[in-house]
């Protein structure tokens, strides 16, 4: 079959190595025929030496959909024939965050892709703890969009109840978009997500999420008072990653609110205690997902609240594999989710 390794920074390598079969499955194992394949930024930074948590060669891929072609005597959550994607961490189930049910933090995770080998081929094994089955009629190119979509579903868990509350997302890129579309789903008043792209701001707009603001063209305090009047926001979401975006959070916000830093900074930033401290900010992490919010993500999906086919920008071939990261990093500004079909 095939696979894809990267084998240093800028360095993917083509294999064909034999195909797990049905024979080596444990009990609680499923093997997959791997269909989709998404491509998300973190790999990209993987691919030019840019992640510090990458370790090389790894087979790529974590962001995925298939078809179940067999499973282990005690599986249960799907059969073969069936549509599924997966959750990528690789957790010990001992350490004191697993017990608690915080495996998402586990002190030892390892995520497919970047620390353990990921799905970027044919056939893939899975345990079935971390499967979740696709409703038949969902497009396999969404069922690999599954993973991304879940993060923002889990940030929105991080800030509580929404419902009743204004919102603002700051960075409009797949991630912020699908915040937001978590944000709309969890009932919030009303949403507003900002940029500095006009196209990824579009695409907000064509996935549901109205309210839109170009900060470089209108500063953020005016662009609050526009679409928010005098109530203000009570929740903002930091997906930019840039410093400039959560210092304007953090004197906009209104006192004693809470903000979900969702992004990855490349450099801390620099923040302003006096606005954490006089305003009792609250400032929470949030770090991918856990099950339930993989089974909510699919439900919003299927129930159409959560819009993704605005998002897929391009698809490649698996051969293809390497032109994809090179496209991405060539166009940032304008690609949002770029696909692997390995059908095509």
């Amino acid at each position: 079959m095939r696979q894809v390794v990267l084998l240093e920074p800028e360095h993917l390598e083509f294999r064909q190595v034999p195909a797990p079969t049905a024979g080596q499955l444990g009990e609680h194992q499923v093997l997959v025929n791997i269909k989709r394949i998404g491509i998300c930024g973190s790999e990209i930074h993987s691919y030019h030496g840019q992640h510090p948590a990458t370790f090389y060669p790894v087979v790529q891929g974590h962001e995925y959909s298939g078809i179940v072609t067999a499973v282990g005597s005690a599986v249960t959550v799907c059969k073969a024939g069936d549509k599924i994607t997966a959750r990528p961490q690789l957790v010990c189930g001992k350490c004191a965050p697993c017990r608690r049910g915080q495996y998402n933090v586990c002190e030892h995770l390892r995520v497919q892709a970047f620390q353990a080998d990921g799905a970027a081929q044919d056939y893939f094994i899975v345990d079935d703890d971390r499967v979740v089955r696709l409703p038949d009629d969902m497009p396999l190119d969404y069922g690999a969009m599954v993973e991304p979509a879940s993060v923002g579903t889990h940030a929105v868990s991080r800030a509580g109840d929404l419902r009743g509350k204004n919102v603002v997302v700051s960075g409009a890129g797949a991630i912020g978009n699908l915040v937001a579309q978590a944000v709309i789903s969890a009932g919030a008043k009303k949403v507003l997500i900002t940029d500095v792209s006009d196209v990824r701001l579009e695409k907000a707009r064509q996935c549901g999420i109205s309210n839109t603001l170009n900060v470089m063209k209108t500063p953020l305090a005016e662009g609050i008072k526009e679409v928010f009047g005098n109530e203000g926001y009570q929740v903002g979401f930091e997906v930019a990653g840039v410093e400039s975006s959560i210092r304007s959070l953090m004197e906009t916000i209104e006192k004693g609110s809470t903000i979900v830093v969702v992004a990855v900074f490349a450099k801390d930033p620099a923040l302003s205690m006096f606005y954490l401290g006089e305003h009792e900010l609250t400032l929470v992490g949030t770090m991918m997902y856990r099950h339930e919010d993989f089974v909510r993500t699919v439900e919003n999906i299927a129930a159409g609240t959560v819009k993704l086919e605005p998002l897929i920008t391009n698809r490649f071939s698996f051969e293809e594999y390497d032109e994809a990261y090179k496209f991405i990093a060539a166009n940032r500004m304008t690609s949002m989710k770029v696909i692997i079909d390995l059908e095509k």
